[in-house]
Order: structure tokens, then C-alpha cells, then sequence
């Protein structure tokens, strides 16, 4: 009875360790590989691909752009220099020609007595024209300008957070593949090694005539398999450190080792928790929400075309080479620019401008609307593969053991080689459906991170 008992403990010892690889099988990777090998962690992939993606770069080099555009626009409040110079020669002698009494009349004698002319210039002449302007009513309609520009500046900025998302996004994604592929890399491995040790038994059955010479064959093809199996798993692997490499910008030939992804967050368990989280990270609706306010920025300045230009200028014009013009004339006033009748323009731009309003904010609902739906989709599709991936794992495990024990039987000639093959098929089934199921997990776990809005 003791033995049994130890046998029973055993076993179930053995069936809680076997069960913790199955339930962890990337750590497998991770504790083979060698401690030479540069651990990667998820996060650092990620940190990476954002400071070297050259996308990115672009993205960010247009939010700075809009900074100094924003810089741009406010000079707009300070008064503005103009200068204006013209130079000419004249094709002919010009003369100011005075009639005979076109000055009236002086004691009954007309001034001037007789027709006068007077030359005006010689050789090359002109004037030169500068001028000062302080706008006053404009600063209204320069400060919608300078908001305006400073949401576009805004608008620019949440691009790039997209842009940082989808790159963050790609990453998870391909890292998640690396880790599936080791898995399945582990599986194929032991699966050659089980081939291997029922190939050695068979070959002690054939030389004992207990099984046939073609039943030991079958055996050696099917390890032949799943060495192929090792080798293509093995280039896919390749093929995908390579990927991720290059979404990090880095050699592709740099070598990484893989770890087990964080615990799962709040935000996978409760979807209130992450209804809240999209809607405070998804930079669709920060552009969304700038849209609506740019839109009202726009109305204001269509509005605000009703108002009068009106500036305080200082103006200061000198003739060239003039000799009966005043040589220096500077004044000093208010300049008035308006445009009393426009047929009703001013009001149908800003009807426009009203309809473009209340279309952004219809857009703002719908985007709200888009993000929760598609929230709510990932959320279920991560809670629906993990739950497929539990059915993976337990299937897995129980069709391991199953193979244990019939190749166990097998050692003592309790079972045929066939029961042991057709296990082995149950066997690479369940790995399959397993891998599959791993793989979509990744998918939906990597989905609805991007749905967050995370990086």
C-alpha cells in the first residue's frame, strides 16, 4: 500500500510539473538559452523601435515644425516695417507749366503776368516710402490665427502618437510571434526526442522479432518528420528575430532572448477599466476633439470679418530729385480697411463654417462610438482565446501523459507500436491545436493592447 501511495505522489507530482511547462512554455526558451545570449524584454523592444523607427523621426521633425509655425504666426501681433523705394529716369523733360492768371489775381494784376514753367527733375528721380503699422482691431482676429495654428501644432502631435502606437503595436505583435514560435520550437524538440526513444525501443523489438522490420520504419519516418518539423520551426524563428530586428532598427543578424510577458493588467479583466483607459489614451479622439475646436476657431474668424481693419501707422515718403516737392513728409494716424458691401459673402462663410462645426462634432460622437465598439470587440476576442487557450493546455497535457504512459507499456510489451504511433498523431494534434491556440491569444492580447491606445 506505501508503494502505491508513492506511486500515486509521484505521479501527481510529475503531472503538476509537467502541467506548469505546459501552462509557461516560452520560460522554456528563456532557460535554455544561453546567459551570453542579450536578454530582450518586451518594454526594451518597444523603447527601442520608438527612439530608432524612422517614421517616427518624420513624425516628430513635423511637431517641431509646427511649433516654430505657431512662433510665426504670434510675431503677427507686433508692428509691422515696410519700405518701398522707386527709382526711374524720365524720357522727357518734365516742366510744370503755370498759366497766365491760374494763380488769381493780385491788386487786378493776374498772377502769374505772363505763362511760366518750371522744370520739376533732372536725370534720374523717384521717391522712397516707409511705413510703421501697429494693427489694433486685427489682434482679435490674430489671436483665433495664433489658437488655430496652435491646434493644428496639437493635431500634429497626436498623429505622432498614433504613429508612436502602431509602431509599438507591430512590436508586441512580433514579439508575441518569437515567443509562440519558441513554444512551439520546445514541442517539436520533445516530440523528436520521444520518436528517438520509441525508435530505440523497436529496434531491440525487431532484432527479438517482437514487431515487425516495416512498423520500425514507420517509426523512423516519423522521427524523420519531426526533425524537418525542428528545422522549419527553427527558420521561422530566424525569420522572425529578423523581422522584430528590423522593427527595432537594429542589425538583423543581432542576437535577443525572449521572456514571459508581464502578469495580465486590470484593463484585460474588467472592461469598464478599459472602456476609461481607451478613451483617455486613443489619440483618435484627442484629433477628434481638436477637430471640433479648430472648426469653432474657424467660425469665430469668419465672424470676425465684419470687424474694421483699423491701425495706428506712421508713414514718411521723400521725393528723389524732385526740386518742387517738400523733400521729407512724415505723418502720423489711423489707417481704416473695410469692405462695407460683399453681397452677403461674410454671412455665407459663416454658415459654412457653422455646418463644418456641427460635422465635427457628429465626428467626435462616431469616433467615441468606434473606439468603445472596438474595445469591446478585442476584449472579447482576448477573453475568448484565452479561454481556448485553457482547452489547449489541458488537452495537451492529457494527451501527453497518455503518450507517457503507453510508451511506458510499450518498454514491457503491455502495448502494440501502433497504439504508440497513433498516440504520438493524438500527440502532434494536440501541439497543433495548442500552437494555434497560443498563437491567437498573442493576436488578441497584441489587438487589444493597440486598442487601448498603448505603448
Amino acid at each position: 500500500m506505501r508503494s502505491m501511495a508513492k506511486m500515486q505522489l509521484s505521479k501527481m507530482a510529475h503531472l503538476m510539473a509537467f502541467g506548469f511547462v505546459m501552462l509557461w512554455p516560452f520560460l522554456l526558451w528563456g532557460q535554455s538559452a544561453p546567459d551570453s545570449v542579450p536578454l530582450l524584454k518586451l518594454d526594451d523592444a518597444v523603447q527601442i523601435a520608438l527612439a530608432n523607427n524612422p517614421e517616427l523621426k518624420i513624425a516628430n521633425l513635423e511637431v517641431d515644425k509646427s511649433k516654430w509655425q505657431v512662433a510665426a504666426v504670434k510675431t503677427r501681433r507686433l508692428p509691422s516695417f515696410h519700405g518701398y523705394l522707386f527709382g526711374s529716369g524720365t524720357l522727357t523733360s518734365p516742366v510744370f507749366t503755370f498759366k497766365e492768371g491760374s494763380l488769381g489775381t493780385f491788386h487786378n494784376e493776374p498772377l502769374p503776368s505772363q505763362d511760366s514753367t518750371i522744370p520739376l527733375s533732372h536725370g534720374i528721380t523717384g521717391y522712397a516710402f516707409a511705413q510703421i503699422a501697429q494693427p489694433i482691431t486685427q489682434l482679435y482676429k490674430i489671436h483665433l490665427s495664433i489658437r488655430e495654428q496652435e491646434l493644428s501644432a496639437e493635431l500634429n502631435d497626436q498623429q505622432y502618437r498614433a504613429k508612436r502606437q502602431s509602431v509599438a503595436a507591430d512590436v508586441k505583435e512580433a514579439y508575441y510571434g518569437v515567443l509562440q514560435t519558441e513554444s512551439a520550437l520546445d514541442a517539436a524538440d520533445a516530440a523528436v526526442k520521444q520518436y528517438e526513444e520509441t525508435d530505440r525501443v523497436s529496434l531491440q523489438y525487431v532484432q527479438q522479432e517482437v514487431v515487425l522490420k516495416s512498423e520500425s520504419l514507420d517509426v523512423k519516418a516519423k522521427l524523420a518528420q519531426a526533425k524537418y518539423q525542428v528545422i522549419d520551426l527553427t527558420n521561422t524563428l530566424q525569420t522572425q528575430m529578423e523581422h522584430l530586428n528590423d522593427l527595432l532598427g537594429r542589425d538583423l543578424d543581432t542576437d535577443f532572448r525572449t521572456e514571459q510577458v508581464p502578469p495580465i493588467s486590470p484593463q484585460e479583466t474588467d472592461l469598464k477599466v478599459a472602456q476609461q483607459t481607451a478613451l483617455s489614451q486613443r489619440p483618435e479622439i484627442r484629433e477628434s476633439e481638436i477637430n471640433v475646436r479648430k472648426a469653432d476657431y474657424e467660425r469665430k474668424k469668419a465672424k470676425a470679418d465684419y470687424i474694421p481693419d483699423i491701425s495706428a501707422a506712421f508713414h514718411y515718403m521723400t521725393p528723389i530729385n524732385t526740386e518742387i516737392l517738400p523733400t521729407n513728409i512724415a505723418s502720423i494716424g489711423a489707417e481704416l480697411n473695410w469692405e462695407p458691401f460683399e453681397w452677403g459673402r461674410r454671412r455665407d462663410e459663416i454658415k459654412q463654417k457653422e455646418i463644418t462645426l456641427d460635422q465635427s462634432q457628429v465626428q467626435l460622437k462616431q469616433t467615441r462610438s468606434h473606439v468603445l465598439l472596438d474595445v469591446n470587440n478585442q476584449f472579447r476576442k482576448l477573453s475568448q482565446s484565452r479561454a481556448a487557450l485553457d482547452v489547449a493546455i489541458a488537452v495537451r497535457e492529457a494527451a501527453h501523459e497518455k503518450l507517457r504512459e503507453i510508451s511506458d507499456k510499450y518498454k514491457t510489451e503491455a502495448v502494440l507500436l501502433r497504439d504508440v504511433l497513433q498516440q504520438q498523431a493524438s500527440v502532434a494534434s494536440a501541439d497543433h491545436d495548442y500552437e494555434e491556440a497560443l498563437l491567437s491569444f498573442w493576436s488578441a492580447k497584441a489587438q487589444f493592447e493597440k486598442a487601448l491606445g498603448e505603448e
